[in-house]
């Protein structure tokens, strides 16, 4: 059997994280693929995380800067090493090249995190953002390099397919598009919604340990909550999520229909009986797995140009897109009322669902470039001569690095 060794930045949390949705996502796929997986992380284990046990896959422990994982992937000799971004690669990466070298390495992004990085800090400056805060960003070359090391990196957004292509050139053989993969919405499974008069109030929800969901939370409450609350005094907003700072937690005001709930470990009937998702997010990158989860459930949103970056292609959104607090609070109180342009919100997510995220498409997708690959190896890593060029400066400074820590640590 074939086996696929995953490096985690941290154990799985599906139910906390859209990273930690998309990590199983690629777990369940490799073990469609027919590979024997063992999944290891440096992390702690937290209540949230994901028992691997209970889905047939081997959880191993490893240590930062220490031999004893080069004895462990040589004994383990895996098919293919998945790093979970870019920060796992640079760690494991040369170790993984010199102790199984026959092994195919994927760089799984979540997001690009320089991108993410390079948008916080120009916000914070209340600044503009343009492409070369990103090209000039210290983390950019950091993470380009780990792309240029790695056989396959999975991107999930289009727009940072199409950045890394045509920004910084970067071979198309390189890069895969791989967006979440969800279940196909069906007219058995759509017709089970709660129709639009079913439903009512709005929810936003946001890992707490995402600064780009702090700050979204933080303009709901200032800007936009107030201007719909005028409008509809009877409607709830209800903010969900795990690892909310004290900040947010203050924000909860009754009074006012601003309820901070927390954490909840079935969010789909939240979702299902929720009227409209609010995501006025600022800055960030990747995709964003609240607004598929609420097409999922037929849950239109509002929310922003960066919100829906990269995410639905020529179709149209679910809801609307505004970067404009005012329009965007009277775009939220119409698609509350209206229930025409509700429900052509609705059938435009089930629309992006089927034709963009199938699961069965993109696994497909994903066996096929990983066996691709696989099979012409050699020459692929042969053409990527900046990549073998990071890789031998990589073990010569990387490496030494780890283990004078080693040395020192012992």
């Amino acid at each position: 059997m074939k086996k696929a060794f995953f490096i985690g930045y941290v154990w799985p949390e599906p139910n906390t994280t859209a990273a930690g949705h998309r990590m199983v996502q690629l777990l369940e796929a490799f073990q469609s693929f027919g590979y024997q997986i063992t999944f290891g992380s440096t992390a702690v284990k937290t209540e949230y995380s994901l028992d691997l046990d209970a889905f047939g896959i081997d959880s191993v422990s490893i240590a930062l800067n220490d031999s004893s994982f080069d004895d462990f992937i040589k004994m383990l000799k895996p098919d293919v090493v998945v790093f979970d971004r870019f920060m796992i690669e640079e760690q494991f990466g040369w170790r993984v090249a010199e102790f199984a070298p026959q092994a195919l390495r994927i760089l799984n992004t979540e997001d690009l995190h320089a991108l993410r990085k390079a948008r916080e800090e120009v916000h914070k400056k209340n600044l503009s953002f343009t492409i070369d805060d990103w090209k000039n960003h210290p983390m950019t070359l950091r993470e380009v390099a780990s792309v240029y090391r790695s056989d396959i990196t999975l991107l999930v957004s289009t727009y940072e397919m199409e950045i890394l292509r045509n920004e910084l050139n970067i071979p198309e053989s390189l890069l895969f598009h791989l967006p979440l993969m969800l279940d196909k919405l069906n007219e058995s499974l759509v017709s089970k919604w709660p129709k639009f008069e079913e439903r009512k109030d709005f929810i936003c929800i946001g890992n707490g340990k995402h600064a780009p969901n702090v700050d979204s939370i933080q303009i709901l409450k200032n800007e936009i909550w107030p201007r719909i609350h005028k409008q509809l005094s009877e409607a709830n907003l209800y903010v969900y999520g795990a690892y909310l700072p004290q900040q947010v937690k203050e924000m909860h005001q009754s009074k006012e229909g601003f309820h901070v709930v927390g954490w909840k470990k079935n969010i789909e009937n939240v979702l299902k009986n929720a009227r409209l998702l609010l995501a006025p997010l600022q800055f960030g990158a990747g995709i964003k797995g609240k607004l598929l989860d609420a097409m999922c459930y037929g849950t239109p949103s509002v929310t922003t140009t960066i919100g829906a970056e990269g995410m639905l292609g020529d179709l149209p959104w679910n809801g609307t897109i505004s970067d404009e607090w005012s329009s965007f609070a009277n775009a939220a109180v119409e698609l509350y009322q209206n229930r025409k342009k509700w429900n052509e919100a609705q059938k435009n997510g089930a629309v992006l669902i089927n034709n963009l995220y199938e699961k069965e498409f993109q696994k497909q997708s994903l066996k096929q470039k990983i066996e691709a690959t696989a099979q012409n190896q050699d020459s692929h890593r042969s053409k990527n001569f900046i990549g073998r060029m990071l890789q031998h400066h990589t073990q010569a400074s990387t490496k030494y690095m780890a283990k004078w820590i080693e040395a020192k640590n012992s």
